[in-house]
């Protein structure tokens, strides 16, 4: 009905002006931002993740805004890559596509960590796609280990997710792809 053309109205709209943030300089600033926010949320929820990126040989931080309505729901948002050795930084974009009934917006953020140079590069050069039946259960972190409360995705690429409820215990990125932002790098 009429609250659900304007909830879906909104929801364009706050990605709409999510894309059209003025600058590629702006652009950049702001994903360097909302990274910087979501670590130190990841931090205060999951203090090993500190060491873990510490320790990796690259993270990426992405802001995912995605939107369900009825029975399709797709989404997408900006991050960026760090490699830890160079500190060089690579501008990254998701897009997912879910299939689902339910509407609502609902934001996430996510850090993956890569404990490799071979991952890392995958992740920023080939990109990542998630299939809808990828099984990310996390890692409920017994003993103190350095990826609670994180998912590996793959070899040597781990995961987390934060919602505004904290620190997610089962992943809903399934249906997701990243690849390298073509105009902010």
């Amino acid at each position: 009905g009429r609250l659900a053309a304007a909830a879906a109205l909104v929801a364009m709209a706050m990605i709409s002006a999510a894309a059209l943030a003025s600058s590629p300089d702006e652009q950049r600033r702001e994903i360097d931002q909302a990274a910087q926010q979501t670590l130190e949320a990841l931090y205060a929820q999951q203090p090993s993740a500190r060491r873990a990126i510490a320790e990796s040989a690259g993270y990426a931080v992405f802001s995912d805004m995605s939107t369900k309505i009825f029975f399709a729901g797709g989404g997408g948002g900006k991050g960026v890559a760090v490699n830890r050795e160079s500190g060089q930084q690579t501008f990254m974009m998701m897009v997912s596509v879910s299939a689902g009934l339910g509407m609502g917006v609902s934001k996430s953020h996510l850090v993956w960590v890569f404990e490799n140079t071979e991952a890392y590069e995958n992740f920023v050069n080939v990109g990542v796609e998630l299939g809808a039946d990828a099984n990310l259960q996390v890692n409920p972190g017994q003993g103190g280990g350095l990826y609670d409360g994180a998912v590996e995705v793959s070899p040597g690429a781990w995961l987390y997710q934060l919602s505004d409820a904290g620190l997610a215990l089962e992943l809903t990125v399934q249906g997701t792809k990243y690849f390298k932002d073509p105009e902010l790098n």
